[in-house]
């Protein structure tokens, strides 16, 4: 118990410490909340897309002398309008998104190739860094949180209607269309926040795996929503943590609790 109690604040007196877990966790949040309607609306293939186009516009961003997660929010905020304008059709476009993904990802390449002075900062756009979390990069991810947050929070009611029971909500005046859309810009966001933890490559990892857990063990809409925010938090902790221990990337760490959560979910 006193090693544990040393320990916390040896770790947490480093600022970069103290940033990546603000900004982890506001990810985990984002991502885990977003996540839950991605499992509940079958459109995982779409994020996991959505994280790969990313890439394409965070490379292309030191084209034109932007910041990687401003380029990557842009890219990929058009790329959700794009898929939500598709509506209840993803599910037949799978074919369609997943040429989509390839092409977003040599795109991402060619940039990288035309613009070498930045390949360096190619490994933290694909696998995450969250211990090189900025103070301003992290006043960002904290706006961006709230307004997401807020946003589907609005949408809620009317999001889950729609994902549960489409031909009835549409009968009822609900656009779904219209949902779709908000509801793509917000995962947009929370793919964005969520790929600088943990990189657009695993996004999967926070963006599904919480939820996809907090399924197997909730029983109301409301305690799965609680349930997949409290474990991505948990992962993001714990795997931050190891991350400071052992000097492993986060990403793995964090990966690898998601899929033991998982499993220990189906049991």
């Amino acid at each position: 118990m006193m090693t544990i109690i040393n320990f916390l604040p040896t770790m947490l007196s480093y600022e970069f410490m103290r940033n990546a877990f603000f900004a982890g966790t506001m990810a985990a949040l984002v991502a885990a909340i977003v996540g839950y309607f991605v499992v509940i609306r079958s459109v995982a293939f779409a994020g996991h897309a959505l994280g790969h186009i990313g890439f394409a516009g965070a490379a292309g961003a030191g084209l034109i002398g932007l910041s990687p997660p401003i380029g990557q929010l842009l890219l990929t905020v058009l790329a959700a309008i794009g898929m939500g304008g598709l509506s209840n059709r993803l599910e037949k476009s799978d074919t369609v998104i997943g040429i989509v993904l390839a092409f977003a990802l040599s795109l991402g390449v060619l940039f990288l190739y035309l613009y070498k002075a930045y390949a360096a900062q190619a490994m933290a756009i694909l696998f995450g860094d969250v211990l090189g979390v900025s103070h301003t990069l992290l006043m960002t991810m904290l706006i961006f949180s709230i307004l997401s947050l807020c946003a589907l929070a609005i949408i809620a009611r009317p999001l889950l209607f729609a994902s549960l029971e489409p031909e009835l909500a549409q009968a009822k005046g609900i656009s779904l269309s219209f949902i779709s859309i908000l509801f793509f810009i917000i995962t947009a966001i929370a793919i964005t926040e969520a790929s600088q933890i943990i990189g657009v490559l695993l996004v999967f990892t926070l963006l599904v795996g919480p939820a996809a857990a907090a399924l197997n063990w909730a029983r109301t809409f409301w305690s799965g929503i609680f349930l997949s925010a409290l474990i991505a938090v948990l992962m993001v902790w714990l795997g931050i943590t190891l991350t400071y221990i052992t000097d492993w990337p986060a990403a793995f760490w964090i990966s690898s609790l998601s899929l033991v959560i998982y499993l220990v979910s189906l049991i």
